[in-house]
């Protein structure tokens, strides 16, 4: 592979990280609001458990692409040698 590939991949891997953030933050307002709006404890419970199941999720996701970056990284740096 070439040095330009892994610069390509680098940035895209750091716009998918952004794009997962902003998911993120997303979906906890989405969540905030229907708790808000909750009218039966049970079902302002499940959406707790909602929010926080989909916050792990992206939290996975967001260090999955971590990985990637650094391994992308490590694969430019020995590709320059």
């Amino acid at each position: 592979m070439s040095k330009e590939y892994y610069k390509k991949q680098i940035i895209d891997i750091r716009a998918a990280i952004e794009k997962e953030k902003e998911a993120k933050k997303r979906d906890n307002e989405s969540y905030a609001r229907l708790i808000k709006g909750a009218s039966s404890p049970s079902s302002k419970a499940s959406y707790r458990k909602s929010k926080i199941d989909k916050a792990a999720s992206h939290d996975r996701q967001i260090e999955s692409l971590k990985r990637r970056l650094e391994s992308a990284k490590e694969s430019l740096k020995r590709e320059k040698k």
